[in-house]
C-alpha cells in the first residue's frame, strides 16, 4: 500500500502540476497564490527569470517577466492557439539585442538561429512540433518597404495555428500545405514592420548605464546552466501540456494583444503564486506603452507627409529654415501641429520629434544673406523612402534661392543660398565667411 500511494502522489500531473492535492479539479483560470506557485514550476521560473536577468539588462522588470513566461511558452507550442513573437529592437546597436537571442537559444524549445534564412528553408523546418524560430539581424532582412514580403507574410500567418502556406511541390506538382505555426524572436536595429509588431511582445532595447552590470556571456560556462534550466523547464510543462490546451485565461487585454499575451498567462496560471497577476501586470504596461508608441509613430510618420508636402509647395529648395518650415505646417487647419504641447508646435518641438529620424537642423545661408537654423531636404530622402514609400520622388532639382556670393580675394567661396550647411549639425556657425 505504501508503495501504491507513493506510486499515485509522485505522477505526472499530481506531483509535478497544478492540481497536486485537488483531485481532476478542471482548471478555471489563475489559481489562488496560496494554492500555487511555491512548487517545482514555481522555483524554475524564478530561476529562470534570475539567470536570464544576470546576462541581459531588459528595459523594466514587466519585460523581464514577459521574456521568462515566453521562454517557457515555447515549450507547450504543440497546444498553443497563438505563437507570439518577441520583437526585440533597439536604435542602435550594441544595445543587448544578440545577447538576448544568445540567452534565448539555450533555454527555448529547439531553436533555429539565422540571420538569412530563405522563406522555402523556413517553409520546411517548421513541421507539426514547430521549432522556436531566432532571427538576428532582422533590420538588413526588412531595410526597405516591401523587401522579403513573402518571409513578412509567413510570421504573420505563423501567428495563429491553421494558416498554412500552399506551394507547388513534387514532381507531381500538387498544391502543397506547409505549416507556419512557430513562435519566433527577431532583433532588429529600429523598429520591425508594423504587422510584426502588432503580433509581438516588444522589448524596446537600451544601452546599458555605466552603473548597470551583467554577468559576461561565456558559451562554455552559461551553456551549460541554462541548458539544464531548459531542460527541467521542458520535463515539468510536458505533462501539463493537455491542461495548457484546455485553458482560457482571463486576458486585461483585448483582440490581437490579447492572442499574443495568452499563451504567457497560461504559463503563469499553470506555476501560480506571483506570477499570474505578474503576467497581468506586465502583459497591461507593455499593451499601454505599445499603444502609446503607435500614437507617436502615427504622429510622426504624419510629420514626415507634412513636411514633404511643404517642401513641394516651395518648389523643393534645397533646405528650410526651421522658422519656416513650422509656420508653414502650422497654417494647415486640417493638422495636429496647432495643438501640439502647450502652445503648439515649435522649432523646438519640431526638432525632437525628427531626432528619431536621425534627422538634425545645421546652419543655413538663405537668400539675401540672410543665416538661420533650416533643415536640408537630402536629409528627409531615406525616412520618406522607409515611413512613406507611397510618395513618389518625382520633385525637380533643388532650386537656389541665390546665387553664389562672390568669394572675397584669398577666401573659399561661400556656400550656395538654402544648400551648404556652414556650421556643424546642431552646433554654433563660427565664424561668418566674407562675401
Amino acid at each position: 500500500m505504501a508503495g501504491t500511494a507513493q506510486q499515485e502522489g509522485t505522477g505526472p500531473v499530481d506531483a509535478r502540476g497544478p492540481d497536486h492535492g485537488t483531485g481532476s479539479r478542471t482548471p478555471r483560470g489563475p489559481a489562488d497564490p496560496g494554492e500555487r506557485g511555491s512548487g517545482e514550476g514555481g522555483e524554475l521560473l524564478d530561476e529562470l527569470r534570475a539567470a536570464i536577468g544576470k546576462y541581459v539588462v531588459l528595459p523594466s522588470d514587466e519585460a523581464l517577466t514577459a521574456v521568462t513566461l515566453w521562454v517557457a511558452a515555447t515549450h507547450i507550442q504543440t497546444v498553443l492557439q497563438h505563437a507570439p513573437r518577441l520583437a526585440v529592437v533597439g536604435p542602435t546597436k550594441g544595445c543587448g539585442k544578440s545577447r538576448v537571442l544568445d540567452v534565448l537559444h539555450e533555454t527555448v524549445h529547439q531553436p533555429i538561429m539565422t540571420v538569412n534564412m530563405s522563406t522555402a528553408v523556413l517553409f520546411r523546418v517548421i513541421g507539426k512540433n514547430p521549432r522556436t524560430i531566432l532571427v538576428d539581424e532582422a533590420d538588413a532582412i526588412f531595410s526597405k518597404a516591401g523587401d522579403n514580403e513573402e518571409l513578412r507574410g509567413l510570421l504573420n500567418a505563423g501567428h495563429q495555428r491553421n494558416r498554412p502556406a500552399w506551394r507547388i511541390s513534387g514532381p507531381e506538382h500538387k498544391p502543397t500545405p506547409y505549416p507556419t505555426f512557430a513562435m519566433a524572436a527577431l532583433a532588429s536595429i529600429g523598429d520591425l514592420p508594423d504587422t510584426i509588431t502588432d503580433r509581438a511582445v516588444v522589448l524596446r532595447m537600451q544601452k546599458r548605464m555605466p552603473g548597470e552590470k551583467v554577468t559576461p556571456f561565456r558559451s562554455r560556462y552559461a551553456t551549460p546552466e541554462l541548458n539544464a534550466l531548459r531542460d527541467k523547464l521542458a520535463a515539468w510543462l510536458g505533462p501539463l501540456r493537455g491542461m495548457a490546451g484546455r485553458m482560457a485565461p482571463t486576458m486585461p487585454v483585448e483582440d490581437r494583444a490579447a492572442d499574443t499575451w495568452e499563451p504567457l498567462v497560461i504559463i503563469a496560471d499553470l506555476v501560480g503564486g506571483h506570477w499570474p497577476a505578474s503576467a497581468r501586470a506586465a502583459c497591461g504596461a507593455m499593451t499601454r506603452f505599445e499603444a502609446v508608441q503607435d500614437e507617436q509613430t502615427n504622429l510622426k510618420t504624419r510629420l514626415l507627409r507634412d513636411i514633404h508636402r511643404v517642401f513641394e509647395a516651395h518648389g523643393n529648395p534645397a533646405a528650410l529654415s526651421s522658422q519656416d518650415l513650422v509656420a508653414a505646417l502650422l497654417q494647415d487647419p486640417d493638422a495636429p501641429w496647432a495643438e501640439h504641447g502647450a502652445k503648439g508646435l515649435n522649432a523646438y518641438y519640431l526638432g525632437r520629434m525628427l531626432r528619431d529620424f536621425d534627422i538634425r537642423p545645421a546652419n543655413y545661408r538663405f537668400d539675401k544673406g540672410r543665416q538661420a537654423k533650416g533643415y536640408a531636404r537630402n536629409r528627409f530622402l531615406d525616412s520618406w523612402a522607409r515611413h512613406c514609400p507611397d510618395l513618389t520622388e518625382t520633385a525637380p532639382a533643388p532650386a537656389h534661392d541665390a546665387t553664389p556670393a562672390r568669394p572675397a580675394l584669398g577666401k573659399p567661396p561661400a556656400a550656395l543660398a538654402g544648400q551648404l550647411p556652414i556650421g556643424p549639425p546642431g552646433g554654433s556657425a563660427g565664424r561668418q565667411r566674407a562675401r
